[in-house]
């Protein structure tokens, strides 16, 4: 599946260069050639005008993984309660991120209420507006996108547990 951008031109510059430029400027509010190893960070996903500098302060900190995880939130109703795609890409108008098939289907054999569902992830934002971040700092990452659309104590509790018996790059001092 191509999951193509759905706030490009909303929440973000819609024309490659003048969103590289806005990412440059949101990363260098942080900027500091002491990168830090997370195993998770937390970051915002409104537009680049409002939340960007802080997700630039966060990025630009961080030791970058070649295979990353990112959760999010589902904002609209439609889909899965824990959305995950397993192959194709996310494009933004930096070009095509890879969906990392193998480390989606470790995560769908450790998470059971993981499914596979291009539908919560077709209109939703909250990843869609790191990937230019991630795509500035090192463009040859690939990445695994979980929108999140439950409130659910338990399931998200397993989820977790199961997404830690996964082993991730932890990359960094």
């Amino acid at each position: 599946m191509l999951r193509l951008p759905a706030v490009a031109g909303h929440f973000y510059p819609a024309k490659p260069e003048a969103l590289t430029s806005l990412v440059k400027d949101c990363l260098e509010a942080g900027h500091s050639s002491n990168r830090l190893k997370a195993r998770a960070c937390l970051v915002p996903h409104a537009g680049l005008i409002y939340s960007g500098s802080v997700a630039g302060a966060v990025f630009s900190r961080l030791a970058l993984p070649k295979k990353i995880l990112l959760l999010g939130v589902r904002h609209y109703p439609q889909g899965a309660d824990q959305a995950i795609l397993s192959e194709g890409a996310f494009r933004t108008p930096l070009g095509d991120v890879p969906i990392d098939t193998q480390l989606a289907l470790e995560l769908r054999k450790e998470c059971a209420a993981l499914e596979e569902d291009g539908i919560a992830h077709s209109r939703e934002h909250s990843l869609e507006v790191e990937l230019p971040f991630l795509q500035v700092l090192d463009p040859g990452f690939s990445f695994v996108p979980i929108a999140i659309g439950t409130h659910d104590f338990a399931e998200l509790t397993q989820t977790g547990a199961g997404i830690a018996r996964v082993k991730l790059e932890v990359v960094g001092p």
